[in-house]
């Protein structure tokens, strides 16, 4: 009898934490006219230097090697860049 009511205290406990509301979160305005906040750069590259898709002026994924911005398509290929950059890296 003493383990259903423990058992009972327990779930209702759990279901409690549960049900707490998330935290509410303040977000930046947005830019509602359409046009991009990216700053357009320069790349080192024409290509991303890991999977050779073309790079675009607004990429958010760069990384700066020897004085030189590097854009990517994806996180994951500006992280494999920046394990060995003087691999991918131009000369």
């Amino acid at each position: 009898m003493k383990s259903k009511i423990l058992l009972t205290a327990l779930l209702s406990v759990s279901l409690m934490a549960c049900a707490q509301e998330t935290p509410k979160v303040k977000h930046k305005k947005t830019n509602t006219s359409g046009k991009s906040n990216a700053q357009k750069v320069k790349f080192a590259n024409a290509t991303d230097p890991i999977c050779h898709m073309p790079t675009e002026p607004d990429m958010k994924d760069t990384a700066v090697y020897k004085n030189k911005t590097y854009g990517f398509c994806s996180t994951y290929c500006k992280d494999e860049f920046k394990k060995n950059p003087e691999k991918y890296a131009q000369k």
